[in-house]
């Protein structure tokens, strides 16, 4: 067990005090501070040691070590042992002070980026300013009362979201990934990852989609088919609630109107997954949201939008790995993004970092902790709004992150109100949003006499009095009390550390007048055995049961094992009953749901005062805030509240009169306010895509996007309308027979040359590019260059032309299958790579360029290429072209591996490489690869400095290309489908084994990859970060990923092709 080292010196120390050193040192506790600084009578090795390990060792370590300890009787031995421990007393100082010197250095540096960056910023934004603008100083760029007097007029400029919105019919996404998510009968506390997150995004959706204006509101999880849990988890659709005329003004309300749980499958189907082992399939959920979301919004066209499609009004991530797939969902859309983090992996990192019991190492291996912050910073990168419970959050957590400065972002936001360019710098708005609660079952009873008369009929009631139905959970608790009448002190929460229920027992067992005064409820989530539990929430039961043993509390402490969710608001009751009190004591609440539940049905609170409890009483002024490290102050406060009945009633008093603050109705209509505020974007398209549409519905078949069939027959219909309908002249008026009866003719005999060649006109002559008409679509995307990054031809070549091969030699592939070539190359590079292998530029549907910063086509006259007319708009989002130059240039050539500085003297890493330059991607030569930054270093400077964008090494580390922050190979795919219809799940991605340093991307996802081993010897991914993620970000084993070796014959490939399309996940 971790820390045994160190637990060995300290019980080694207490051998040589009897017991009587120890009890007088748990009846006169000190601190170990005021130990070691000689405060305090006299310095006891006995206290300092029994208080170093009290308060920094796990008790289960603790135990077992004592029991080694006590077993040694011999004197010499037990000397000898002593003589030893002066050293591991000195090593373990010297650690401890060597962590803190760490961590104090690690803080102070990271002040020194932040503040490094924020001037460089400030600095830059300062340059183009009017003299008049200037001041005297960069200081006085934003008055230090310019931000409050500022937001508070914005504010009260803000059109508040009211009943005449009605009109609107919104359309809202949410996302909530992990956990068991359900409308009924939620299984909260069954495990760490279904908890308070789930109840709130549930209970978020049922009351938005009752909010005037909004029309749908669908709340993706994942889909689970695992005998492990139930099998409402494996349906693909749960219905939370359905409009009612009323909301929609009386008009009528469509059968695809109110809240939904759409369950995406991702992942191995047949396990439940922890939070933790989801991150590689994050991108196979993208793309099975991606293809719902695009359903659906042609279905709401149809019921709502005239024809024309419905896109989402936002996107809500909710928790990292929700924000990452909102990110990538919001990209591919081009919709605004929302993230609420719940709960952010850079606290959780400090906090264990703090704890010294974990090395970072073990740290990311159980919490996979790096992954989940490149996660959250990707989020805040996208997001244009960001919800908080509480102020606490925005200052001390999100403040934690590179991609947030609440300074830097006063200045842009100034700005921007005076419409001065930011040069692509950006920060992302906060607004603190309490979440809601539904009070509908909450029975408001002013006078407790009901009340008091369910009691005593449970526990026994008068001579003669007739039995009374109570809740059932009521006997449940109220068997284990031996005085059921006494006011109850209450919590719940599952039995994790960080809610501190083992110092509450601790509180609750050393107060002799609190025992005698009160009883204690533990409602610790449902268990059948505790060993079957988690090792963390066993262990907080297992010391739970042994304090209550310890401080002989039976008859004063209940602990039900099992509750339901609909269980919770009589529990609630019960207490308020007693005129009890409710109590969270965790280390860190994030917001505190329960807090707000518990006034709601009258019961005054005692809470931590770190977090969001400190809001919440600050709104409602229901109860006392304590240390949760202090057992004393817990003691304290639940005594008052308990015996001092007028501050009690007062209490009770103010959280009904102020609960209304935290209702769903106010939640939601704040919440519709601040996203209106945002940027309003969706996916424009600059062809006739009305009529398009029109068609698409006049002759579609199904509405789903995973019939193939359908989806090719759809694409087809929008070809080349002419020659279409000329074949078709006999039943040239019925659409649905015209299909029928194209699909009963015979299949062409093809030439001999369309086999190895194209088919005359496939890109010649269309109005639309032929890709729309594929049912399936090759993507070459070999990242294959020599050591000066130039393409290495024999290799790229003889690929390209044995997978061109090889789908044309199968005649059900070779039917409907395209080619598309994905490169950082830029076009006129890759031009000239193709005439001299002596490819035609029309074998290829689409080209990629430049890293999926440009699209092109093949265009109407032979060897033409046209670019895709909508792509640059598309990715132009938080696209700063010459600020980002500037800052490119000065850290490139400032900065080496690691982040170290370099010296000014030194000659330049990079230089700009302007032929691969574009009006989306900015290029420069690296001089020398050894000494540039990773691509991780690159982007956390470039975040605190407020430039969001896509930084990455390619062509074997000899280019750097930075593009937009949402375009990359892999998302210019999913543009194409949303674009063309083109299935992601009918897209084959041909890879070698390394790449550019965007090589991940391509290789998740439902797209089938292909894995080319031997074929890509050098590659830019080592200059992707300093700790290797790749197995939290690509699946290990999947069934969508097949390889090959680079001298595979045709018919080696043709066989992988044809086993990846039956591979169903």
């Amino acid at each position: 067990m971790a820390g045994n080292e160190w637990i060995n010196g300290y019980l080694e120390a207490i051998l040589d005090s009897q017991a009587q050193g120890i009890e007088e040192t748990q009846q006169k506790p000190q601190t170990s501070a005021a130990l070691r600084d000689g405060e305090g009578e006299f310095f006891n090795p006995t206290k300092y040691f029994v208080e170093e390990v009290v308060t920094g060792v796990d008790e289960t370590d603790l135990h077992r070590t004592w029991l080694k300890v006590v077993a040694t009787r011999n004197s010499r031995e037990r000397n000898s042992r002593l003589e030893n421990m002066c050293w591991r007393i000195w090593h373990l100082t010297r650690k401890k002070k060597q962590l803190e010197w760490e961590d104090s250095q690690r803080v102070a540096n990271r002040r020194l980026e932040r503040e490094q960056g924020r001037r460089d910023a400030t600095e830059d934004l300062y340059e183009d300013l009017s003299e008049g603008e200037k001041g005297d100083g960069v200081g006085e760029i934003v008055p230090p009362e310019t931000p409050r007097l500022q937001l508070q007029r914005n504010s009260s400029s803000v059109d508040i979201w009211s009943d005449d919105k009605k009109e609107n019919r919104l359309y809202v996404v949410l996302i909530s990934l992990h956990g068991l998510v359900r409308g009924e009968n939620m299984e909260l506390g069954c495990d760490s990852d279904t908890g308070g997150q789930v109840k709130y995004v549930v209970e978020l959706a049922r009351a938005l989609a009752r909010m005037p204006g909004v029309y749908r509101v669908d709340l993706f999880t994942r889909q689970i088919c695992s005998s492990e849990v139930d099998w409402s988890y494996a349906e693909p659709t749960e219905m939370l609630t359905t409009s009612t005329a009323e909301d929609c003004d009386g008009d009528e309300t469509g059968e695809s109107s109110g809240a939904y749980i759409i369950r995406i499958p991702f992942g191995p189907r047949d396990k439940y997954l922890p939070k933790e082992i989801l991150w590689p399939y994050i991108q196979e959920f993208v793309d099975g949201a991606l293809a719902h979301i695009l359903n659906m919004s042609k279905v709401l066209g149809e019921q709502i939008g005239n024809g024309k499609p419905v896109w989402p009004y936002v996107i809500h991530g909710h928790y990292a790995d929700a924000g990452d797939s909102a990110a990538l969902l919001s990209g591919a859309l081009n919709v605004p993004m929302v993230l609420t983090g719940h709960s952010l992996g850079r606290n959780k990192l400090e906090q264990l970092l703090k704890q010294g019991r974990q090395s970072k190492e073990d740290i990311n291996s159980t919490y996979k902790i790096k992954r989940r912050i490149e996660a959250e910073e990707l989020s805040l990168d996208a997001a244009e709004l960001v919800i908080t419970s509480t102020r606490q959050e925005i200052d001390e957590q999100w403040g934690l992150y590179d991609g947030f400065d609440v300074k830097l972002e006063k200045v842009l936001r100034a700005r921007a109100r005076r419409g001065v360019n930011c040069h692509g710098r950006y920060m992302p708005r906060m607004a603190v949003i309490p979440p809601g609660m539904d009070f509908t079952n909450v029975v408001v009873q002013e006078e407790t006499l009901e009340g008091d008369g369910e009691l005593a009929s449970l526990a026994g009631g008068a001579e003669g009095s007739s039995p009374k139905a109570v809740p059932t959970i009521w006997s449940d608790v109220m068997r284990f009390f031996t005085n059921p009448h006494k006011p109850m002190i209450l919590a719940l929460s599952r039995p994790d550390p960080k809610k501190n229920i083992t110092t509450l027992l601790k509180a609750f067992g050393e107060c002799r007048h609190l025992r005698e005064l009160a009883n204690l409820t533990l409602i610790m989530g449902n268990r059948d055995d505790i060993d079957e539990l988690p090792s963390g929430n066993a262990s907080v039961l297992t010391t739970a049961l042994k304090l209550i043993d310890k401080y002989d509390l039976y008859g004063s402490v209940a602990y039900p094992k099992h509750h339901k969710q609909s269980d919770v608001p009589d529990i609630y009751r019960l207490a308020a009953n007693t005129k009890g009190v409710f109590i969270n004591p965790a280390l860190v609440e994030p917001f505190g749901l329960t807090l707000i539940e518990a006034a709601a049905h009258g019961l005054p609170m005692v809470a931590t005062k770190n977090g969001g409890p400190v809001d919440i009483l600050q709104a409602l002024h229901n109860g006392l805030l304590v240390d949760p490290h202090d057992q004393e102050a817990i003691a304290n406060a639940l005594l008052k509240l308990v015996s001092e009945k007028n501050l009690w009633n007062e209490c009770r008093i103010n959280g009904w009169k102020n609960i209304h603050l935290f209702s769903w109705p106010e939640h939601c209509r704040t919440y519709l306010t601040r996203i209106a505020s945002c940027r309003m974007r969706h996916p424009q398209w600059h062809t006739d895509a009305d009529e398009m549409a029109a068609q698409e519905d006049e002759f579609s078949l199904n509405d789903s996007l995973k019939d193939v069939q359908d989806m090719s027959l759809r694409l087809s219909v929008d070809g080349d309308k002419p020659s279409w309908n000329a074949s078709l002249e006999p039943n040239s008026n019925d659409p649905v027979k015209n299909i029928m009866s194209r699909m009963k003719q015979p299949p062409e005999v093809k030439s001999k040359p369309e086999v190895q060649g194209k088919k005359q006109g496939d890109n010649v002559g269309s109005r639309f590019p032929v890709l729309r008409r594929r049912e399936r679509l090759i993507v070459l995307a070999v990242d294959c260059y020599d050591e000066e990054g130039a393409p290495d031809e024999k290799s790229m070549v003889t690929m390209i032309q044995n997978i061109i091969k090889a789908v044309r030699s199968d005649p059900k592939m070779a039917k409907n299958s395209g080619f598309a070539l994905s490169t950082s190359m830029p076009l006129d590079e890759l031009i000239n790579f193709f005439k001299s292998a002596k490819i035609q530029v029309s074998e290829f549907d689409t080209l990629i360029c430049s890293s999926g910063s440009e699209v092109y086509y093949p265009g109407a006259e032979e060897g033409k290429l046209l670019p895709d007319p909508d792509y640059s708009s598309h990715i132009d989002y938080r696209w700063g072209n010459e600020g980002l130059k500037n800052t490119v240039w000065k850290l490139m050539n400032t900065t080496a591996v690691g982040g170290e500085a370099r010296n000014k003297s030194s000659p330049s890493l990079v230089e700009e490489d302007k032929p691969s330059s574009n009006e989306h991607c900015v290029a420069y030569l690296i001089k020398d690869r050894s000494k540039v930054m990773r691509i991780d270093d690159l982007r956390q400077k470039l975040r605190l400095r407020g430039l969001r964008c896509h930084p990455m090494y390619c062509r074997n580390s000899t280019r750097l290309q930075i593009v937009p922050l949402l375009a990359s190979r892999s998302q210019a795919l999913r543009y194409l489908f949303v674009r063309w219809r083109l299935n992601v799940a009918n897209m084959y991605v041909v890879v070698g084994e390394h790449g550019d340093t965007d090589y991940e991307e391509l290789i998740s996802g439902t797209h089938k990859t292909v894995i080319v081993k031997g074929l890509v010897t050098l590659g830019s991914d080592a200059l992707l970060r300093s700790t290797d993620l790749r197995d939290d970000i690509v699946p290990s084993e999947s069934p969508f990923i097949g390889f090959l070796k680079a001298d595979s014959p045709v018919n080696e490939i043709t066989d992988i092709l044809n086993k990846l399309s039956k591979a169903a996940g």
